[in-house]
């Protein structure tokens, strides 16, 4: 059997269970993005030195398949969705905890590019908010998917932004956009 199937060639693809939908359903255009938000965050993986940071990375992007095709499964599908627990939602809010509490790490705007490694996983963030985009635009057009779903992807990006940070800090670099005296409110996490 080859992956060569020649089924999408009309601009229709299968969902989890045999579904069969246009490329540019709502449903389509959410999973797709967390798959490339999952590609994103493997490139960034390959080149980050900080072991720790490439081990969380790899659990994230499991995850990622599960909350792909949980995305990806109607509700009228044979086949169950995988479940997106809040368990999945906290691993990563004590992440984002554990992290903001290093000391001397970036609470405020940072400007991307300071250092290779965290610019890597800045494109990340940004695919994965554009991700979590997709996914509200498709519930508020009347698709079915859990709750935590969208509040795992929304977690994600504050963690993945908190990478950088990480990585920019260990290196001692100075991402900072503004400076102490700009005078304006700080935003202690993502955006």
């Amino acid at each position: 059997m080859s992956i060569a199937t020649k089924r999408g060639d009309g601009g229709q693809t299968g969902l989890a269970g045999g579904i069969r939908v246009s490329k540019a359903d709502l449903r389509v255009e959410s999973y797709g993005s967390v798959d490339e938000l999952n590609t994103h965050l493997g490139f960034a993986r390959s080149i980050c030195h900080n072991e720790e940071i490439g081990t969380w990375t790899e659990e994230i992007q499991k995850t990622l398949f599960r909350v792909g095709s949980a995305l990806a499964t109607p509700p009228e599908s044979r086949k169950k969705p995988p479940v997106i627990s809040t368990e999945d939602v906290d691993k990563l809010t004590e992440l984002a905890h554990q992290i903001e509490a290093t000391e001397g790490i970036l609470g405020d705007w940072s400007l991307p590019g300071a250092h290779t490694e965290s610019a890597a996983f800045e494109m990340a963030r940004t695919v994965c908010r554009r991700a979590e985009r997709a996914a509200v635009r498709f519930v508020e057009s009347g698709g079915s998917v859990q709750p935590e779903v969208l509040a795992y992807l929304n977690r994600l990006s504050d963690v993945i932004w908190l990478f950088g940070r990480l990585i920019e800090h260990n290196a001692g670099v100075n991402s900072r956009l503004r400076e102490d005296s700009h005078g304006g409110p700080k935003f202690s996490r993502a955006w």
